[in-house]
């Protein structure tokens, strides 16, 4: 009976390759046991057919960045208050839950799902888009240029709303201890009893908060908060709880 040897093992013998060469292309997602995608190095073999990929590359694959459509009921980053504690978002990025349609061209690796760091802050009670990377440079681009970077945020509030709450909802506001720049809100579709109302904001420098502040001090009860776009970012069709990779020319 064959020995159980490790994968790395066994295919820097049959590469004739250092056992950290071997490592990358398990690593890197080029090499298939049996004809399944195996990227765990120390996985177990006795006398599998091991492949590995004609496009095989010792090159670390890049970091990347996903982005998420963040269902009501989970957390990132932020605490909604009392309560049942919600789940954590991050556990939402899996194979599973990869669009369909995400046109990046991105193979999808399980270090892809390792080191990942929350860019775009949402509480429990939110919806919509969350970013999540690897990329340093995307983190002190989010961070750095915050005040910059505009948010575009789907906010349904109970009742109409008037030209004058329009305008309030758009003053420059003391938040914090600090002057948040004006937001851009206007009325997105409002119900024909007039019963219910979404607007559209669009803030930059968007606090956790805000928008609750400033719908409050209009006299607004808000519904549901959604947020669509970051940056130059949409959110695009993404269902609720599925994700996709920032794309190549993509930039916030």
């Amino acid at each position: 009976m064959t020995e159980p040897v490790r994968l790395a093992k066994r295919l820097a013998e049959q590469l004739a390759c250092s056992r950290r060469e071997a490592e990358q292309y398990i690593e890197g997602g080029w090499v298939r046991v049996d004809g399944q995608l195996v990227e765990e190095p120390m996985f177990r073999v006795t006398t599998q057919k091991i492949e590995v990929d004609p496009d095989a590359t010792l090159l670390a694959p890049p970091t990347v960045t996903l982005l998420l459509h963040k269902p009501v009921g989970f957390t990132a980053g932020l605490d909604a208050g009392p309560g049942p504690k919600a789940q954590a978002a991050l556990a939402l990025l899996t194979r599973e839950n990869h669009a369909p349609d995400d046109r990046s061209g991105i193979r999808t690796l399980k270090k892809h799902f390792a080191q990942l760091r929350l860019a775009t802050p949402m509480d429990s009670r939110a919806s919509g888009l969350v970013v999540y990377t690897q990329d340093g440079r995307v983190v002190r681009k989010l961070e750095e240029d915050a005040d910059l970077i505009e948010h575009e945020v789907i906010v349904e509030v109970a009742g109409e709303v008037t030209p004058g709450m329009l305008r309030k909802l758009a003053d420059p506001v003391q938040y914090h201890e600090r002057l948040l720049a004006p937001a851009k809100v206007s009325v997105s579709s409002q119900n024909e009893d007039a019963a219910e109302t979404k607007l559209r904001f669009a803030l930059k420098g968007e606090r956790p908060g805000q928008i609750d502040y400033l719908c409050e001090s209009a006299g607004l009860q808000i519904r549901s908060v959604k947020r669509i776009r970051v940056g130059r970012v949409p959110m695009t069709a993404l269902a609720p709880g599925q994700w996709r990779y920032l794309a190549e020319h993509e930039r916030f």
